[in-house]
């Protein structure tokens, strides 16, 4: 059995019609390419999608959603509801568990990034896991519900130059075997980490490969037979002849297990079902059917483009970013990336924005990604601390593996096993690097586990309960959340976790949230501003405002005290948030709507 490839598939007949000129060339149709479509197609600006191959890949890839992504997919319509009911569920995904095999000696657990009830108090979407195919398949049916991107499979990339403000890019319909130009205003590449877009731009990445090969075996047994109660999201395999993890995306039926070997004994090339079946029985520990799918070898990398962009040409996800999967970050921060892009594109091409508005792509996500970056490296590093600590690195098998089952047994060495246990917390709870990056900021956080909600600019608007939706016509109306599936929430808790501070930003408009108290000074300063601004923009650019007392409430208790007090609407300030929710400006009453129009116009670039 050959490894599964994305060429198997020739059932795909590609399109006759092929359109000369559209405002925006999405180059991939992975989950970043395709999220970017749907937001664009929501803004109102036509995109079109190019894929190089006639079907994806069916491997599961990256599992987690993070609570941020779950909230931009909330934002832009998206059912999150659904989404949750597609993927794993809770109680099989709580833990990290570590030990010699599933049916070996048990060495320790983690909780599996935060999914405890306490976390929706900082965010209304906990993370989620669900394969990446489905979260792709979810996404392109809604787009083909919606009927307004057209995306073309078996076409694929092969030049681009710009002309002006125009980019003419050279595609190849590879079923025809025939090229042909498209022109564009803008190009965003979404080709993944060996990204042609990138390499035709001459683009260099800072960052290294490492010599750790990697090999991922996509196979499906029924493993809830063997864990029994251990149940979890990831299972780490410690044993010298299968160092890796096993990612359980369904524990009756669909796993990966990813893991280290030596090139040298074992090419890549090299190996063949019989094998990774070697590999997957020694992993599980005991003899039950299961079957390989697929299996492919990588590079452990860690990669982060010199610049996201040339000219009217911008980079996104994993063609501007690639990690090594411990962490779970690179799918997260290529979703964000979009995010961030999405609405800046559309003031582009809606006459609300101006050209260096694009600039503070690069400045605000490739910081984003340096951090991330970084998490991903120190995890593996904390992780082959781990190893050591188990003895596990030893060259003879043998030796190693009387170092494991030695030290994990010892009462005199037990303790510092635990220690290296304990020692991966940051690595499975990264709150602080999903939810809590702050625009502007150049610091590496302390931690990536500690989140503390920010009120100042840059910051994500921090989270609060509502106690029912907005009522004012001119903010979203999204359906509630279903949260029902935190079992150890009663009913009436519940019934305060359906909608969100964030619900109140509409993707397409800036809103101004201040205190019913000082309606009389804010919404004067809302009527002016149209005076001040551009012409370009006076008739496309929305603002909204959302007003505490009249349009919305806030659940009760602390978190409501917190959120005022932080944004300090009791004293008649305001806060601007721009289209991806992040905080624009903070203003004190006495601002006046010249600083406010300054403060806007200078972000736009009008």
């Amino acid at each position: 059995m050959a490894p599964h490839s994305d060429h198997d598939s020739d059932s795909f007949t590609p399109p006759s019609s092929k359109s000369v000129d559209i405002p925006v060339l999405i180059v991939g149709g992975g989950p970043t390419g395709l999220l970017l479509a749907h937001m664009l197609s929501q803004l109102r600006v036509k995109c079109l999608i190019i894929e190089r191959y006639p079907t994806r890949l069916a491997a599961p890839k990256a599992h987690a959603l993070s609570p941020r992504t779950l909230e931009i997919c909330r934002q832009f319509d998206l059912d999150i509801n659904h989404i949750r009911r597609l993927g794993t569920q809770r109680d099989d995904a709580y833990w990290v568990n570590f030990a010699t095999s599933l049916a070996g000696h048990y060495v320790g657990s983690l909780p599996y990034e935060r999914m405890d009830a306490e976390v929706l108090e900082h965010t209304s979407t906990m993370i989620h896991n669900i394969p990446q195919p489905a979260f792709e398949e979810f996404v392109a049916k809604r787009l083909a519900q919606d009927g307004v991107v057209e995306i073309r499979k078996n076409h694929s990339f092969v030049s681009c130059e710009q002309r002006g403000d125009r980019v003419t890019t050279v595609i190849e319909d590879r079923g025809a075997k025939k090229t042909y130009e498209l022109e564009s205003r803008h190009v965003i590449a979404c080709d993944g980490a060996r990204s042609r877009v990138r390499e035709t731009l001459k683009i260099r990445s800072d960052g290294e490969s490492t010599y750790n090969t990697m090999m991922t075996i996509h196979f499906n047994a029924d493993l809830r037979q063997v864990v029994g109660k251990q149940v979890g999201m990831l299972h780490w395999i410690m044993d010298p002849e299968v160092s890796g993890f096993i990612i359980a995306y369904d524990l009756d039926r669909n796993q990966v297990l990813i893991c280290n070997f030596d090139s040298e004994k074992h090419p890549g090339d090299s190996w063949d079902e019989n094998h990774c079946r070697k590999v997957v029985q020694t992993a599980i520990g005991c003899a039950i059917p299961f079957d390989v799918l697929s299996w492919s070898p990588w590079v452990l990398s860690r990669k982060v483009a010199e610049t996201y962009s040339v000219g009217n040409v911008f980079l996104a996800g994993d063609s501007a970013h690639s990690f090594p999967p411990t962490g779970g970050l690179g799918l997260n921060s290529g979703l964000a990336d979009v995010h961030n892009l999405a609405y800046k594109i559309a003031a582009i091409h809606q006459n609300w924005g101006g050209a260096s508005l694009l600039t503070t792509y690069h400045s605000e996500r490739r910081q984003v990604a340096l951090v991330n970056s970084r998490q991903s490296v120190k995890n593996g590093q904390q992780i082959f601390g781990l190893l050591k600590t188990l003895g596990m690195t030893d060259n003879n098998i043998e030796t190693a593996k009387t170092n494991l089952f030695q030290r994990i047994s010892d009462p005199n060495t037990r303790p510092d096993v635990l220690k290296g246990v304990e020692a991966q917390r940051e690595h499975f709870d990264n709150l602080g690097l999903h939810i809590g990056y702050v625009y502007g900021d150049t610091e590496i956080p302390a931690s990536a586990s500690l989140y503390v909600p920010s009120y100042r600019a840059g910051a994500r608007l921090p989270h609060a309960w509502l106690n029912g939706p907005p009522s004012s016509a001119q903010l979203p109306k999204l359906t509630p959340i279903d949260c029902s599936y935190v079992n150890e929430l009663s009913e009436s808790a519940l019934r305060c976790k359906q909608f969100s501070t964030l619900d109140l930003c509409a993707f397409d408009a800036f809103t101004l949230i201040f205190s019913s108290t000082f309606t009389k000074h804010w919404s004067k300063i809302l009527s002016e501003l149209q005076n001040f601004l551009p012409k370009s923009a006076r008739s496309s650019l929305k603002i909204n405002a959302a007003v505490l007392g009249e349009d919305f409430e806030l659940v009760g208790g602390a978190r409501r005290k917190e959120w005022i007090v932080g944004l300090q609407l009791e004293h008649g300030a305001a806060v601007l948030v721009r289209p991806d929710q992040h905080i624009l400006n903070c203003y004190g009453v006495e601002t006046t709507v010249e600083e406010v129009v300054k403060g806007l116009i200078a972000h736009l670039g009008l």
